[in-house]
């Protein structure tokens, strides 16, 4: 196996002599950051969740950022990749970097300070500190905008992130990016008491009374959507079913954690009370 890993490594290598700074992008967030950096040109292939903007869809394909493989990544005659902790498995990063590919892992904070880290730590990567730098500046001065319209918003709604892409709905209790982002709009997970994600029950829905729901565009459609949100076990019984209010909104924007957090919270936080805009 290693022999065969080092073989395509050395026949990569010598193909890709013309694109020796050539880069994967593993995570939307990531992908993001390079193009708002204006580091698109340096991009080998990304992975599947790289969906923002349109033009990385059209990029090669390195597989989920979870399940990566080897021989997929030494094919796109990269010399670097970057990814956040999520990238793996460890064994293939291993592998890559005992290939001769430079690995680059950036923070995944589920924070403003960690949108910032990342644009620096991506800026310094590719070699692009100077639009590193005025990037993470409009992104600050972007969030203080945010910040201040949120401290003005009224009340603190109670919120329920439903995670519903693959099997039985879930909701997401501490420590996830949902609850980050719930927080960060000056709202409040009525999910408590646990971290990560639980399945979601009638009796659950009845107990923690949202006055919102928030939903991916991905999950609101495998619910059926507007026509059967509202009829599933339990839903109509919730405060939020009263304005019938619940925030659907892309999955990258929502949770990706990229450049445009203070655009997706302000999205977020107006939705959560029931504005529009």
């Amino acid at each position: 196996m290693r022999r065969s890993l080092l073989a395509l490594a050395l026949c990569t290598f010598t193909l890709g002599s013309a694109a020796d700074d050539a880069v994967v992008a593993v995570g939307g967030a990531v992908t993001e950051i390079v193009y708002a950096l204006k580091g698109e040109a340096r991009l080998a292939a990304v992975d599947t969740t790289s969906i923002y903007p349109a033009a990385a869809l059209a990029l090669p394909k390195v597989g989920y950022q979870r399940q990566l493989s080897a021989e997929g990544l030494l094919s796109t005659n990269a010399k670097q990749l970057i990814g956040t902790p999520e990238a793996g498995p460890p064994t293939v990063l291993d592998q890559v970097r005992n290939a001769g590919m430079r690995v680059t892992i950036v923070s995944n904070e589920h924070s403003i300070d960690g949108v910032r880290s990342r644009i620096r730590s991506i800026g310094t990567a590719l070699g692009l500190d100077a639009s590193a730098m005025a990037l993470e500046s409009r992104v600050a001065d972007d969030w203080s905008r945010v910040q201040a319209e949120i401290a003005a918003m009224p009340g603190k709604p109670r919120v329920i992130f439903i995670l519903a892409h693959a099997g039985p709905p879930m909701v997401a209790g501490g420590n996830t990016a949902a609850d980050a982002m719930i927080r960060l709009a000056g709202a409040e997970n009525a999910v408590k008491g646990f971290d990560g994600y639980r399945p979601l029950t009638p009796e659950g829905l009845a107990e923690t009374a949202p006055d919102a729901f928030v939903i991916t565009r991905e999950g609101y459609e495998s619910m059926g959507g507007e026509k059967t949100f509202w009829t599933k076990p339990g839903f109509a019984l919730t405060p939020a079913a009263k304005h019938k209010r619940v925030v659907v909104m892309d999955a990258l924007y929502l949770l990706g954690f990229g450049p445009r957090l203070p655009q997706s919270v302000r999205e977020l936080a107006r939705g959560v009370r029931g504005s529009a805009g």
